[in-house]
């Protein structure tokens, strides 16, 4: 028998309903077919070596649940498979991929993540480890997951459900697919193997739709490629960003990776983000180099470079950014941030940036920053006939500073601003940068020793309305001090929160012990409370940490009066406003307390109270660092201050930070569970 042409040797089997229904799927690929059965004549074939083309229909189709299927097809051996447009979706749970392949999908093809699937935290769509030579073409195909089901209460929360996961492996290639509703990345270039980086990757005409974390995801590449690629909605958990390159050890590289004619548009975070701290100066230096790429609407900056600050801990190479076209951001255009003058160069070559933070007339096109816990100069930077082009009336270049007293070094080229169809050549002159990013020269005064110090309570009989602290949420690390003597039974109850929509499992609380020793360690379910129990075995002062990550702890109640402790760093808040209290010990005639919010748009209002209940100094907006110097009429009796935070009245209120100098590093929340040195 000859149909179109094509001679089809007819069997007994052709009477069958399943036959049928196979012939009609085959010449009909656009038809919607509910079920397929499979052509084990054309498996065999495969199997044999006598066709190197192979059709995933050939091992059936199930509109339910296609997962073995394509599976199978996939493990055939087949050099190529086209995965066939059968008129529905191509509905699946996690797909591994396979070496020496390359896979087609139709036109108008869509594989589906099968709902109330992937409940795993790390579930893929389709995946690779340690695997070479794959092809991945699809113009007019989707790679479709549900994000929005992620999201929900029976999922527990994550970030790396990705379209597409690679790790490790090497010659990939990513043609013309549109990649959308991820519960992670659309595209994920990560590790499965200590010191093994994704090599030799291109990915072109690819769109990254609506991602939950990122539209891609570089951790690790050499030899990356990416065109033609518009990354866009990406929403859900931070950093939300069209693409991030972040590297989350110092073995891992960013090696001649090239991004040419891309877009990122309207994503919750960033456009083009390189977060680099993890890092180091002994990494491979980084290539990473962005041409004729634009930037539209992101909702943080259109592009953002972080680095680590220290000379061995800020890595080397070059970052630079040729012809690319930035507009419409919510936050700054540009922002550069830790990166020191002596670490990796940064450039923006002819490069336009329009109308960024419309809305947010304290920020500027271009921002450079110093981050908490930065020391060396920020700098590196150099700027080469970039375009400004800013409706609001402000300096084209803003210096943020959380450290305290952090310069600037090396900062160069020229900037021509336009404005009301005018162009004004403004080149970077140190007189013009002073101008436009005036070095705030704090006075240093010591952080309170600790050496040798014992400490003990104001009072003994503290009430449990005064001794508890549910006002204060601390992210990232929250250090807790507490006094107990030998045979106390301590108790505290934490609640583990969510900040947006971090994923979480448990929080660590570990509790060391006056000699340094640990005396317990216990774990807090995530948005739930658990409770830590000890008997004390000695006594003194017991510290206690949370370690929340990107949430926040927070602590309910507690057996002993606890305050929070900055003895190595500043006290780190999250939308804590209320009364803190401090101890200004016995002798003491001045002191500081430094209160900055992170970035531009977070801040606090901070004001600080004398023992009387007078305001002594107040400060509002207080983005970078703000310090509060107090001298004294005559030197202190020993006696409680009061900080005040609220929400500030023009930025947001969120991460927010405390560092006390001279004076015990300490917040209490009442003067009567205060801490005070021993005599």
């Amino acid at each position: 028998m000859r149909i179109h042409g094509l001679r089809i040797l007819m069997g007994p089997c052709v009477r069958g309903v399943a036959c049928l229904l196979g012939l009609a799927a085959w010449l009909l690929p656009g038809a919607a077919m509910a079920q397929m059965q499979r052509n084990e004549q054309a498996i065999r074939d495969v199997r044999l070596g006598k066709i190197q083309e192979a059709k995933a229909s050939w091992w059936g189709f199930d509109s339910q649940d296609s997962t073995r299927m394509l599976q199978d097809a996939i493990n055939s051996g087949a050099r190529k498979l086209v995965v066939d447009n059968v008129g529905k979706p191509w509905i699946v749970t996690g797909i591994a991929l396979a070496s020496n392949q390359e896979i087609l999908f139709e036109r108008g093809v869509e594989v589906l993540a099968k709902k109330g699937a992937f409940k795993g935290r790390n579930d893929s769509l389709f995946y690779a480890d340690l695997k070479e030579n794959i092809t991945l073409t699809g113009y007019g195909a989707t790679l479709r997951m549900r994000r929005a089901d992620y999201d929900g209460p029976e999922y527990e929360k994550a970030e790396w459900r990705h379209c597409l996961s690679f790790r490790s492996c090497s010659n990939i290639k990513v043609h013309g697919l549109t990649l959308a509703e991820s519960g992670g990345d659309g595209i994920y270039l990560g590790t499965a193997k200590s010191g093994v980086t994704n090599k030799d990757v291109h990915i072109k005409d690819v769109v990254c739709d609506r991602n939950y974390r990122q539209g891609i995801s570089v951790i690790t590449a050499e030899n990356l490629l990416i065109e033609n690629t518009v990354m866009k909605d990406t929403a859900g958990t931070a950093p939300q960003a069209g693409i991030d390159f972040e590297p989350n050890h110092p073995s891992e590289r960013l090696v001649n990776c090239v991004m040419r004619n891309c877009i990122t548009q309207n994503n919750k975070g960033h456009g083009y983000v390189l977060y680099l701290p993890p890092l180091k100066a002994t990494s491979e230096p980084v290539s990473v180099r962005f041409e004729n790429c634009r930037a539209i609407g992101d909702q943080l900056s259109s592009a953002c470079v972080v680095t680590a600050n220290t000379p061995d801990g800020a890595v080397k190479g070059t970052i630079e950014f040729i012809n690319c076209h930035f507009e419409a951001s919510k936050g700054a255009g540009i922002n550069v941030s830790d990166k020191p003058a002596n670490g990796c160069r940064v450039r923006f070559e002819k490069c336009t940036v329009v109308n960024p933070a419309a809305e947010a007339a304290n920020q500027a096109p271009i921002v450079l920053m110093a981050r908490q816990g930065a020391g060396d100069p920020i700098g590196g930077v150099e700027f080469d006939r970039c375009v400004i082009r800013d409706s609001v009336d402000r300096v084209p270049m803003k210096y943020v500073d959380s450290a305290g007293g952090v310069g600037i070094e090396q900062v160069t080229g020229t900037l021509l601003l336009e404005k009301d169809g005018k162009r004004q050549e403004a080149p970077l002159t140190k007189e013009l940068l002073a101008q436009w990013m005036p070095i705030m020269r704090l006075r240093v005064l010591p952080r309170f020793e600790m050496k040798g110090v014992t400490f003990k309570p104001l009072e003994e009989a503290v009430p449990a309305e005064k001794r508890n602290f549910a006002l204060a949420r601390q992210r990232r690390g929250g250090n807790y001090v507490l006094y107990a003597r030998q045979g106390d039974e301590v108790s505290l109850r934490f609640t583990y929160g969510q900040v947006g929509r971090y994923s979480g499992r448990t929080m660590p609380v570990m509790v060391t012990g006056p000699s340094g020793q640990e005396v317990q360690r216990a774990q807090v379910a995530f948005k739930e409370e658990g409770e830590v129990r000890f008997t004390a075995p000695e006594t003194g002062l017991y510290r206690v940490k949370a370690e929340p990550g990107g949430n926040y702890a927070r602590l309910l109640e507690a057996s002993h009066a606890v305050s929070l402790s900055g003895e190595d760093q500043p006290i780190r808040l999250y939308l804590s406003p209320g009364n803190y209290y401090f101890w200004v010990p016995e002798g003491v005639s001045e002191f500081a307390v430094r209160v900055f919010g992170e970035g531009l748009g977070e801040a606090v209002k901070a004001t600080v109270l004398d023992p009387n209940g007078k305001v002594v100094q107040e400060v509002d907006n207080a983005a970078q660092t703000h310090q509060f110097e107090v001298k004294l009429a005559k030197p202190s009796a020993g006696e409680a201050w009061c900080l005040r935070l609220e929400k500030p009245s023009q930025l947001a209120m969120e991460d927010h930070y405390v560092d006390l100098r001279v004076v015990p590093p300490f917040l209490a929340p009442s003067k009567e569970a205060l801490l005070v040195p021993g005599k």
